[in-house]
């Protein structure tokens, strides 16, 4: 059979939830760091895409590629976990208490950070000759998003905050729909797909999401983009993170959990 019901596939989002609040330190930061490497590398791809042909909805096709490899080789993302872990704790899995959620999200946080930061560093060297030149046109195009969507949001105040935390909490609504498209098929090519379409949909409508945001922030910093390291915090990634949080949980983790696990009773006639 190559499709999970889905009180069969949310049963395994709290299995999962369940594993990861046990994981080791050692092995939830490794696969957190590969995991913001390859979506970092595929985040790299779309912007070389978008800067190449212009066509924005080429470079988000393409996109969900890091997206679909890192769950294919079992890394975890923080959007991820947001979503999988507080289910364990819900469900009243033994063991699992909202201090080991945190713990889980603390380790996959610096590791998805680790692993983006790398690969921004690869990609200012790449588009500047190793800091000898002013960045190439995609060094130019990461500089610029730096700025459009640090500044392009401050500008606004409160509007802009409220705009960013919505745009965070829409991202991992469609993100945690890739995640658990992974559990609803056993067959790679199952998987792919149900993964490959929430995803492109959130880089195409320019969502915010924290770990590609932890790629293009830094290599815009790099590349001299006219922002601060300040207002990448607080104009970005902490609205984003917090979106991120609250759409995934709220949009998926929840309301699958509720609906297919704690169901209501049936309507009697």
């Amino acid at each position: 059979m190559s499709y999970l019901a889905p009180a069969e596939f949310v049963t395994k989002m709290v299995d999962a939830g369940e594993s990861k609040i046990f994981m080791s330190t050692r092995d939830a930061l490794i696969r957190a760091y590969m995991a913001g490497a390859i979506l970092a590398l595929a985040a790299w791809m779309a912007v070389t895409i978008n800067s190449q042909l212009g066509i924005p909805i080429v470079a988000a096709a393409f996109f969900p590629v890091g997206f679909c490899m890192l769950y294919l080789m079992g890394f975890d993302l923080l959007t991820g976990v947001f979503v999988l872990c507080p289910l364990a704790v819900i469900d009243r899995r033994p063991g699992c208490t909202w201090g080991g959620v945190l713990r889980n999200w603390g380790l996959v946080f610096i590791g998805n950070f680790a692993g983006a930061l790398t690969v921004a560093f690869f990609a200012s060297v790449v588009c500047t000759f190793g800091f000898s030149t002013e960045p190439d046109k995609v060094g130019q195009t990461l500089s610029g998003i730096g700025v459009a969507r640090t500044l392009g949001y401050e500008k606004y105040g409160a509007a802009g905050m409220a705009t960013l935390f919505v745009r965070g909490m829409l991202c991992n609504w469609m993100v945690s729909m890739g995640v658990v498209g992974a559990m609803i098929s056993t067959t790679v090519p199952g998987k792919i797909m149900a993964m490959w379409m929430p995803i492109m949909l959130f880089f195409f409508m320019v969502f915010e999401h924290s770990i590609v945001n932890m790629f293009l922030f830094p290599s815009a910093l790099m590349m001299h983009g006219a922002f601060s390291i300040k207002d990448y915090l607080i104009w970005n990634e902490i609205p984003t993170v917090l979106g991120n949080l609250a759409g995934g949980l709220a949009f998926t983790g929840l309301t699958l959990y509720t609906t297919h696990i704690r169901t209501a009773p049936k309507r009697a006639v």
